[in-house]
């Protein structure tokens, strides 16, 4: 009896410790760093493409690095990755408060992603599943959620310790931050008991198995480079945008932690969603909302038009993330669910990082994000085409096995 019932109830310490590191880890390298664009072409003369390349830097790492970690994650133990990763993490950010050359920003945040949040998230993710057998989808939506959380809370108390501190306090505080917190909590992370379906889950957790799997990779690949090319645009330049609009670093980031606290609820309720009318069915209502509304806050001006509007926005783009890992959960054998993840994951990643350099350099080029704006709306048309094709294939079965 000793080895059933601990381990259930200590899942629920693995569901918070990992939301919170993952709030302080994929909020620091997925978009932190849009608090510091402005701020950086004030002080260097660096333009938004240079600055945002960082952050492309750190995503491509991300993505290549999510992939390593994750196979050595399965053949030593998620706990040793997670703590390489961890103080890798910090220890770069601690790093970045010491250059002022564009380029060793670049390199310290590509190291940032490989060895640093690429150790986090895959094998974080991968541990949440393994210890629910059943009702592993609201497991992953509260992580998310505190990822989502995170992405905006990184980025608004950022630009509050720029001002009070200047770029580089910024950076070596949210380094410090991210080594005292994160690092106990990774500690807390244990492998999960065994299970007689395996740790993946059990047969009924798969809904749409009978579409080959690689057909599954390749259209669901496409499909998030796409999906996340367009949510990247507001993650990394709504910051910039309203700034644009004279309204002050303070109320922009303040914008932009009101979209992430309702992309929050968004997440657990697109999960819910996914429930009642499908998972593939649940993403395409969440594109659909996010590519219908994205274009639309370059025409706003006022500062509470952008608070409504982010508002609204945020709650439907927020059940995109939760709609791929419910799909590829719902369109992958269980066997095989964890290397789908890898591989669709660096994917998504690729699109985070494009959307966000194609944004700061389309501005560099037109002077206005109008054009940034209308490629992330365009992307978001076009992934929904292709998961349409995914959803017609579970709809029909001749079509499915095919």
């Amino acid at each position: 009896m000793t080895e059933v019932f601990p381990q259930p109830v200590y899942r629920w310490v693995i569901v918070f410790a990992a939301a919170l590191i993952l709030a302080l880890s994929m909020g620091a390298i997925v978009n932190g760093m849009s608090a510091f664009i402005v701020p950086m072409q004030v002080r260097f003369g660096w333009t938004r493409g240079d600055a945002a390349l960082i952050n492309f830097a750190g995503i491509m790492g991300l993505a290549f690095g999510g992939v390593l970690a994750g196979r050595l994650a399965d053949r030593i133990g998620v706990r040793p990755v997670l703590i390489f990763g961890v103080v890798v993490l910090g220890l770069c950010y601690l790093a970045a408060s010491f250059v002022t050359s564009l380029w060793q920003y670049y390199a310290l945040f590509a190291v940032a992603g490989f060895f640093g949040a690429g150790a986090i998230f895959p094998p974080v993710m991968a541990l949440v599943g393994n210890w629910f057998t059943a009702g592993a989808g609201l497991a992953i939506g509260i992580v998310s959620a505190g990822q989502a959380l995170g992405q905006g809370g990184v980025p608004f108390g950022s630009s509050f310790l720029i001002e009070a501190y200047g770029i580089n306090g910024a950076l070596a505080i949210t380094g410090a931050i991210m080594l005292a917190v994160m690092t106990p909590l990774a500690l807390l992370m244990r492998p999960a008991p065994a299970h007689d379906g395996g740790a993946g889950g059990t047969a009924h957790d798969t809904e749409e198995t009978t579409i080959p799997y690689n057909v599954v990779i390749t259209r669901m690949s496409a499909a998030v480079i796409l999906c996340c090319t367009c949510m990247s645009v507001p993650l990394m330049h709504l910051v910039p945008l309203i700034q644009d609009c004279g309204i002050p670093a303070a109320g922009a980031g303040g914008v932009f932690f009101a979209m992430m606290v309702t992309a929050v609820l968004g997440r657990a309720a697109f999960g819910k969603l996914a429930d009642i009318i499908g998972a593939v069915p649940a993403y395409m209502t969440a594109t659909a909302w996010m590519t219908a509304m994205v274009f639309g806050f370059v025409w706003l001006r006022s500062l509470n038009a952008f608070y409504l509007y982010a508002i609204i926005y945020g709650f439907g783009y927020a059940g995109v993330m939760t709609g791929i890992l419910t799909s590829v959960r719902a369109l992958t054998p269980a066997e095989r669910r964890a290397s789908a993840m890898g591989i669709i994951g660096m994917f998504a990643w690729f699109g985070h990082a494009i959307g966000g350099y194609q944004g700061g350099l389309l501005y560099d080029l037109t002077r206005a994000y109008d054009a940034p704006y209308a490629v992330a709306a365009i992307a978001g048309a076009v992934n929904l085409v292709i998961v349409s094709t995914l959803w017609r294939r579970t709809r029909t079965p001749n079509l499915a096995t095919a």
